[in-house]
């Protein structure tokens, strides 16, 4: 690989992890290679004292590709991207896209037999989706394609086999930032529990769309080794803060839950979002006036249990509501705002069904299906501005 790889100026405190925390690449150099002499690893750059994430200063050069300017209110409602299983078992997945009405659903993404390409994300101007590649029992890895199905290709990996802090390492959950000058995404890493195939370590992390410049922002797995999952990222509309999901293990605390955190795009200011007893997860959605975020939520039990919804709350936590009608039968899955913030698309299946896809306005009502292909298995939707190929 090539590119020096560095930590921002954000990061402000240096203190040691404990033994056995797992010790990242180096922070200037993360390239696969192992820590030269006198680096610092990315394990023991902590995020300083929580604070109000700093004002972006205007940058001094062009955007990068996938960067947008303009206002949510002018917006265009673009395609919708998501996931499709393209076997019974679930062994294969790939991406596609549909217009807001329904129409013009098209494969994106031609995936090997028993790969699964998943966690779509629009860049903002929409001529990008990330998304993560899993073959097989073989770690996960980060992906870009154009919107027109050409120039699919990988970001990294970030480390090489082989190296320190790359045993069983994995890149998933992309997310661009509003200027699209970085990808938030989920690294978990450390040998895997036997019993319960959980991840020694799990944590958010940033990096350019090139995948240089990787920053570390969370550490909830540091100190905890085994304790959960860190997952599905998302920026807020001004990119000063991410939302993620963390779900925990039977060793968390508490155990076998799940929860939204929020952080600042600098990696200080972690706190709690939504209480565990909800048991929110998968990944969240802005609102694009930052006014509120939208989140599905999914009761214990086995997957594609009934009984959750889709929800939205404050981003200070506050005001907490459902979209959804409950109790109900029906399961529910990812939700995702539209580009001008007046319409939400979400998964949603019967129970005992398979999932499609639907749109709802912003206030929960006139549901109305996307997807109507009952034989196959459509979620995880991310709506972008690309408009449809003519």
């Amino acid at each position: 690989m090539t590119g020096t790889r560095q930590l921002p100026p954000t990061t402000t405190a240096r203190t040691r992890a404990r033994a056995g925390a797992g010790l990242l690449l180096a922070g200037a150099m993360l390239t696969g290679c192992g820590a030269e002499p006198g680096e610092i690893p990315l394990s023991e750059i902590r995020a300083g004292t929580p604070s109000a994430a700093p004002t972006p200063e205007p940058a001094a050069d062009a955007p990068t590709a996938g960067a947008v300017a303009v206002a949510a209110s002018t917006r265009p409602n673009g395609l919708i991207a998501g996931r499709v299983f393209l076997d019974d078992r679930r062994t294969t997945s790939a991406l596609f896209t549909v217009a807001p009405d329904g129409s013009g659903q098209r494969r994106l993404t031609q995936p090997p037999a028993q790969t699964r390409d998943d966690h779509p994300d629009w860049s903002p101007d929409g001529t990008t989706l990330a998304f993560d590649r899993t073959t097989g029992e073989s770690a996960g890895r980060i992906w870009t394609i154009g919107a027109d199905g050409e120039n699919a290709r990988p970001i990294g990996p970030l480390c090489e086999a082989g190296a320190a802090d790359c045993a069983n390492e994995a890149e998933t959950t992309p997310a661009f930032s509003p200027d699209g000058r970085q990808i938030a995404f989920s690294r978990t890493w450390g040998t895997a529990d036997p019993t319960s195939n959980q991840s020694q370590y799990s944590d958010l992390y940033a990096m350019s769309p090139d995948g240089t410049t990787v920053q570390r922002l969370t550490f909830l797995t540091n100190d905890k080794p085994y304790s959960g999952y860190v997952t599905n990222p998302a920026w807020s509309p001004d990119g000063k803060q991410i939302v993620f999901s963390y779900q925990t293990s039977a060793t968390g605390q508490p155990a076998n839950s799940r929860a939204l955190y929020v952080v600042n795009a600098d990696g200080t200011g972690l706190h709690l979002l939504t209480p565990w007893e909800l048991r929110a997860g998968d990944r969240a959605s802005w609102s694009p006036d930052g006014t509120q975020i939208a989140f599905t939520t999914y009761p214990a039990g086995p997957d594609n249990a009934p009984g959750g919804g889709i929800y939205t709350v404050h981003p200070d936590g506050t005001a907490i509501g459902a979209l959804t009608p409950g109790p109900s039968d029906a399961v529910y899955g990812a939700a995702s705002y539209s580009p001008d913030g007046t319409s939400i698309a979400f998964t949603q299946a019967a129970a005992n069904g398979r999932t499609e896809l639907f749109t709802m306005k912003r206030d929960g009502s006139d549901v109305a299906p996307l997807t109507k292909t009952p034989d196959d298995w459509e979620s995880r939707p991310s709506w972008g501005t690309a408009q449809p190929q003519s």
